[in-house]
C-alpha cells in the first residue's frame, strides 16, 4: 500500500515539455491537481534535477538508446512501458522486474506474469554507457522509469518529466508478482487492486491506455472464445466477427499474438475506441467499457484525445513514485541484472 506523506517542493517542477503534436490544452504545463493527488506519497530525496551535478548526461543516454532501440523495433515501445508497470507494482518502483533469478531465487522477471516482457536488453545498454560516464551514480530503476517515459514519446504520445533519485531494491521473487492485475479480472477487481496502491477509478482506466501499445498471446484470451460459460459459446461482451478473427488468430497456438488495437505501434486513443466497438482483447480491457462505473470515463478518453493524454501522463508521474526506495534502503546496481 502507497505511503501517506507529503511531496517535497522539488516535485512541483513537474512539467510537460510538450509532444509531437501538442494540442493547446497540454502546451501550458503540468496543472497543480498533479501535485494535490500526489502528496500521499512519501518521497524525500526524490527531484527533477538529481542527477544535474554528478550524471547531466544521463537523460540523453537513455533517450538516445531508446530511440535507436525502437528505430530497429518499435514494438519495444509497449514492452519497455509493461516492464515499468510490472515494475512498479511489485515492490514499488526499484528495478526489481530486471534482476535475473539465481540457484536460490527465482526473480519476478521468470514470473509467468513476465514471461513475455521485453527490452530488458536496452536498459542493460543504457546502464552501460552510463557507467562508462559516471559509475555507481543513476540507479536501474530511474534509467527504467525514463526508458518508459521516452518510449511513450517515441510511439507519439506525451512527453513528460519525471522526479528521479529510485534506488534499486535487492529483493525479487516470483511469488511477489501475484500483485499485478491478471487479465481476466473485471472492473470490480481492477479497481480493488488499483485502488490498493492508492489508484483512483478514472487513473485505473486511463493507465490501462497503455495497452494502445502492444499485443497479448492467445493464452491470456483463449477463454472467451468458446465455452465461455453455460449460456454462451463466446464472451457476450466480445463482438461476434472480432472473436471469429481471434479464434482464427489461436489456430497458432497459445503463443500466437493479437495486438490491442489497430495501430499497434502508434501511442493515440485507439485502444478506447476499439472498446467502444466491443473489441477488447482482454476480459480486462472489455469490462472498462461494459461496466456502468467505468464507460463514461472510456467514452471520454475515446472522444477527445488530447484529455487522454494529459491524464495519463500525470498518473504515470504517479505511479512511478509507488513506493520507491531512497537512501539506505536501496542501492545503486553496478549490473542491472543483479545486485552488488
Amino acid at each position: 500500500m502507497a505511503k501517506s506523506t507529503t511531496i517535497p517542493a522539488s516535485i512541483n517542477q513537474l512539467g510537460i515539455l510538450g509532444r509531437r503534436r501538442p494540442p493547446p490544452c497540454i502546451r501550458t504545463g503540468l496543472q497543480t491537481g498533479t501535485i494535490t493527488s500526489l502528496r500521499r506519497f512519501g518521497v524525500h530525496a526524490l527531484s527533477m534535477n538529481y542527477y544535474g551535478m554528478r550524471c547531466p548526461i544521463a537523460d540523453n543516454i537513455v533517450r538516445v538508446t531508446v530511440n535507436n532501440a525502437l528505430q530497429s523495433d518499435p514494438t519495444l515501445a509497449a514492452g519497455l512501458l509493461r516492464m515499468h508497470f510490472h515494475d512498479c507494482f511489485v515492490e514499488g518502483c526499484d528495478g526489481s522486474v530486471l534482476l535475473d533469478s539465481t540457484k536460490d531465487n527465482t526473480a519476478e522477471k521468470d514470473s509467468p506474469a513476465n514471461l513475455s516482457l521485453r527490452g530488458y536488453e536496452i536498459i542493460d545498454d543504457a546502464k552501460q554507457q552510463i557507467e562508462n560516464q559516471c559509475p555507481g551514480v543513476v540507479s536501474c530503476a530511474d534509467i527504467l522509469a525514463m526508458a518508459a517515459r521516452d518510449a511513450v514519446f517515441w510511439a507519439g504520445g506525451p512527453v513528460y518529466d519525471i522526479p528521479k533519485g529510485r534506488k534499486d531494491g535487492t529483493r525479487s521473487k516470483i511469488e511477489d508478482t501475484i500483485n499485478l492485475p491478471a487479465p481476466f479480472f473485471n472492473s470490480s477487481q481492477l479497481i480493488a487492486m488499483f485502488g490498493q496502491h492508492g489508484f483512483s477509478v478514472q487513473e485505473m482506466v486511463v493507465l490501462s491506455g497503455a495497452h494502445t501499445l502492444g499485443v497479448a498471446r492467445c493464452s491470456s484470451f483463449k477463454n472467451r472464445l468458446t465455452k465461455f460459460d453455460s449460456t454462451h459459446n463466446t464472451d457476450p461482451d466480445l463482438d461476434s466477427g472480432f472473436a471469429a478473427k481471434l479464434s482464427k488468430t489461436c489456430t497458432a497456438g497459445d503463443n500466437a499474438e493479437a495486438p490491442f488495437d489497430e495501430t499497434r505501434n502508434s501511442f493515440d486513443n485507439a485502444y478506447f475506441n476499439a472498446l467502444q466497438k466491443k473489441a477488447g482483447v482482454l476480459t480486462s480491457d472489455q469490462t472498462l467499457f461494459a461496466s456502468p462505473r467505468t464507460r463514461n470515463i472510456v467514452n471520454s478518453y475515446a472522444m477527445n484525445e488530447a484529455k487522454f493524454f494529459f491524464e495519463f501522463q500525470q498518473a504515470m508521474v504517479k505511479m512511478g513514485l509507488l513506493d520507491v526506495k531512497e537512501g539506505k534502503a536501496g542501492e545503486v546496481r553496478s549490473d542491472c541484472r543483479k545486485i552488488n
